[in-house]
């Protein structure tokens, strides 16, 4: 039983793993951790040089670098076609394999009041968090589940169904990882044009989950795919600065009490979460007590946890009913005090 309880459920040493969002923040953090427990690490984002810089990062906390192997690609994952090249590239550097681990770290955050939001910007918002995810995640799972004839070399041959299924069970699972925000699971005043393509995420998360064991079950032979979603804590990032940027006071306001932790915590909490089995993710303690009152049919990871979650979610509902509440006071009493822009009334106006 403790052997059971204590197997790692993403092992990644002599493993590929790519990381898009991986030259800075949660996903560069992600990378070099993993890197330090022997991976193999393909980072992905448009900025060249910051992607350079990554790899030398990354390269420094290699577990064995004589044996461990990096590379970067330059590239915009909010199109289909630059996705489908990305894991193309990968699967070429790969000595012909695809990677094993996929993390969607890109993203970015516009948070605005929706009335004054640019009409752009909701599009911008589903291309850089939702569809840089589809997109990857159509693509990954397209070579995973659906590989070139010519890849089949290294998969497991037998003839008898039942060998088929003990084999399954033996087959190191694939990894697909997307990363969510506090605002998947529950929004608030400002975050209307981001939020929805967070949320977005972790539906398409919920629903990729379950039709992986359609594939599990009449492709025995080729590895599971297990697939994810890290809810990351609010990290003090070159993002947050420039989201801050555009808050209103209000906001902030509401904002007050959030949990701030470093990207390299973030990404610890974030891997031993995943190496514990956990199909989402929190990485703090206010994540993890409101995603338990939103679970819905979100997989709950076993019949204890499950059972956890469940009582602590009926628990979290009864609190949220009193937190929604002050949250529309304090909202209603800001617009009687200082009016519809969100923002503080300058002195002597």
């Amino acid at each position: 039983m403790g052997s059971f309880l204590s197997r790692n459920e993403f092992p990644v040493q002599g493993r590929t793993v790519l990381i898009t969002g991986g030259s800075r923040g949660l996903g560069l953090n992600a990378a070099r951790q993993l890197a330090e427990k022997g991976a193999n690490v393909i980072i992905v984002a448009r900025n060249e040089a910051k992607l350079q810089e990554g790899i030398s990062y990354i390269l420094k906390g290699a577990r064995s670098p004589e044996t461990q192997r990096f590379h970067y690609i330059s590239a915009d994952v909010t199109t289909s076609a630059e996705c489908a090249r990305v894991v193309t590239e990968s699967i070429a550097w790969n000595h012909g394999a695809p990677p094993d681990v996929v993390w969607c770290c890109s993203g970015s955050a516009h948070a605005t009041l929706y009335i004054d939001t640019p009409p752009e910007q909701f599009q911008t918002m589903m291309d850089s968090n939702y569809f840089s995810c589809a997109y990857m995640a159509h693509a990954v799972l397209n070579a995973w589940i659906r590989p070139n004839p010519d890849a089949l070399s290294s998969e497991i041959r037998v003839e008898s169904k039942s060998q088929l299924e003990i084999e399954a069970v033996s087959l190191p699972a694939r990894h697909l990882v997307f990363t969510g925000s506090f605002v998947s699971l529950y929004s608030f005043a400002g975050f209307a044009p981001y939020s929805p393509s967070k949320a977005a995420i972790r539906a398409l998360s919920d629903s990729l989950s379950q039709e992986m064991n359609l594939y599990a079950a009449a492709h025995p032979n080729i590895p599971r795919v297990r697939v994810h979603t890290v809810f990351p804590a609010t990290m003090p990032t070159q993002g947050l600065e420039e989201e801050n940027s555009l808050k209103t006071d209000l906001t902030k306001s509401l904002e007050e009490g959030d949990q701030i932790l470093e990207p390299a915590e973030v990404a610890r909490r974030a891997i031993r979460g995943l190496e514990s089995g956990e199909d989402l993710v929190p990485t703090s303690t206010i994540i993890k007590l409101v995603m338990t009152s939103v679970l819905g049919g979100s997989t709950r990871g076993g019949f204890w946890k499950g059972l956890v979650n469940t009582l602590l979610g009926w628990i979290v509902l009864v609190v949220m009913v009193f937190i929604r509440w002050e949250m529309d006071t304090k909202v209603t009493k800001w617009g009687r005090e200082h009016g519809s822009s969100g923002m503080l009334k300058e002195k002597g106006k």
